[in-house]
């Protein structure tokens, strides 16, 4: 099994990764592997509505960047983590393009990572924390994707690089996280073939102003 892991902070090596690190460590005890790519330092388009997407459902965005071969990542992947630093109460603007471009393919084409593991993970200095982690998972949620949990809110504390990993509560999180994670993804490939999923619904669209 293989989880891939999005940092969507500017730092290559700070808070956000080393709480992708955490977990990362406990799914590789479980012989999981993991491969980290770093988002938040690309120049990242957001999405332009154009719904190119939904035409010709080839599973890309018609920008064609690091996005698309993401996404083809995903695809491939058991399990997601989506980790963010945390910019006025909200999740990096790299990682909110990333996400809004990548998610919007994946609905358009059958739901692509639907039934897929995914997890989000946030590290801030002091607040904050709580609206960008509940931003990260609307992405899950609404790509039918599952979430395992852990025994509080998926944050991390720490301004310098590093520091995050003095949050003993925080470094405790990721790590159940992390366990957590693993047993979930193991639950799914048991059930495979053994128990029937639930049907897929076409999606419904209703628009209150005609």
């Amino acid at each position: 099994m293989k989880v891939v892991a999005f940092n969507g902070s500017p730092r290559k090596e700070g808070n956000t990764f080393q709480a992708i690190k955490i977990v990362a460590e406990q799914l590789e005890k479980e012989n999981i592997e993991v491969e980290i790519i770093h988002v938040g330092n690309k120049k990242i388009q957001g999405c332009t509505a154009c719904n190119t997407c939904f035409k010709t459902r080839n599973e890309k965005c018609i920008i064609d960047d690091e996005v698309n071969e993401w996404i083809q990542k995903m695809k491939q992947a058991d399990g997601i983590i989506f980790g963010s630093p945390v910019h006025f109460s909200s999740i990096g603007a790299t990682m909110k393009a990333f996400m809004d471009r990548a998610m919007y393919v994946g609905s358009a084409n059958n739901s692509l990572f639907r039934h897929k593991v995914g997890a989000s993970v946030i590290a801030v200095r002091r607040a904050g924390g709580i609206p960008a982690f509940e931003q990260l998972n609307k992405y899950i949620n609404y790509s039918e994707m599952l979430m395992p949990s852990s025994n509080y809110w998926n944050v991390i504390y720490g301004q310098k690089p590093g520091e995050a990993l003095e949050d003993a509560e925080g470094v405790q999180i990721m790590k159940l996280l992390g366990k957590n994670m693993a047993w979930l993804m193991k639950l799914i490939e048991l059930g495979e073939g053994k128990i029937e999923k639930p049907e897929q619904e076409r999606k419904i669209y209703t628009n209150f102003i005609r």
